[in-house]
Order: C-alpha cells, then structure tokens, then sequence
C-alpha cells in the first residue's frame, strides 16, 4: 500500500514560500488561475487543503478550480458599476449646454488632415457662459476639469490658425548668385554694340 504524502512533505518551506510570493503578485483571474493549478499539483484539487498549506482563502481557490473546470472566467461588476460618474452624465443639462456654446465657436482643422475641431473657447470663458445661461457654481466643474470635458467632447483647445497661401520662394544657389553676376555685363556688351 502506497503511503500518500501531504503537500508540507512534498514542499520544503521556502517553495511554499515562493508559491505564496508568486500568487500574491498577481491579480484577479491570472491569480485565481494559478492557485487552481497549485491546489491541483500539490493539494489534490481541494481548497481546504490549499488554505492550510499556502495561507491562500479556499474561496478564491474553489472559484479557481470551478473557473478551469468550467472554462469560464468569473468577471467582477466592480470595474462597471465603481467610481464616480463623469459630468456629463451627472449634469446633461449643462452638458448639452456646453456642446452648443463649443459648437458655436467650433472651427474646422484648416489644412482637413483631421477631423478635430479646433475652439477659441477656453474653459475659464465657458464656464463663464455657462454662469450667464444660469447654471449655478455647484453645478460646473473646475477650469482644469472643464478642459478636459471639452477635449473629451472632440474640441482641442488651441488658437484656430487662419489658412495662408504659401508664398513661392527661390532658394538662393550659387548658381543663381552667378548668373546674376553675368547678366550685367551682357547687357551692357549689348548696348554697346
């Protein structure tokens, strides 16, 4: 009769140590994932196992193996549903107000390479507007957020350059320099004649 052995006599300390070291490194279903496969190895698939010898929550650990049996991986509704919610979906009344004031001083990039509108509307004066359309201070951000709503929107705030012709310069060459210099004295041997 074979004699089975417990994970601690598998395991010297400092491995058991490293595998902690190396769990605790990673995150969400990589870490699920990867105690699943040491609760396998070592642990005979069992979580309550897995918890005495590694320290890690046999929760965690039985997710992780209903993950790899399943082929599944759990997602949180954290990242969804946490953190707070951005003005223009807190305030879409003043949000909407401020899409008509940036377009109403909207300009498009003069050369077409992009699709950016370009503002002279600067966050200080929009906000400014915004007060005299009656919305209350509590209800506007500040300068530096108002900007980055506006650039959130599609608007860059920057100068709106006026397209210009280009002007034909001639480069000056040597040659050019030259020619210049024979010219004269051609003419003049010219009139001479």
């Amino acid at each position: 009769m074979s004699q089975v052995l417990s994970p601690g006599q598998l395991l010297s300390p400092e491995q058991i140590a490293d595998l902690r070291l190396a769990g605790s490194k990673m995150h969400g279903a990589d870490r699920r994932a990867f105690q699943a496969e040491m609760a396998l190895k070592y642990c005979r698939g069992s979580a309550r196992l897995s918890e005495t010898v590694f320290g890690w929550k046999r929760q965690t650990v039985a997710l992780g193996l209903e993950e790899k049996r399943a082929g599944i991986i759990c997602v949180g509704a954290q990242s969804g549903f946490s953190g707070r919610k951005r003005w223009e979906e807190q305030q879409p009344m003043a949000a909407e107000a401020l899409h008509q004031l940036a377009e109403s001083h909207a300009q498009q990039d003069p050369t077409f390479n992009s699709t950016l509108a370009y503002t002279r509307l600067t966050a200080a004066e929009a906000l400014t507007q915004l007060r005299a359309q009656g919305f209350s201070d509590a209800q506007l951000p500040g300068p530096s957020t108002m900007a980055e709503i506006l650039n959130r929107m599609g608007y860059r705030l920057r100068k709106v350059v006026k397209a210009k012709p280009q002007k034909n310069f001639q480069k000056q060459t040597i040659s050019s320099t030259i020619s210049k210099l024979k010219t004269p004295h051609l003419t003049q041997a010219g009139s001479d004649a």
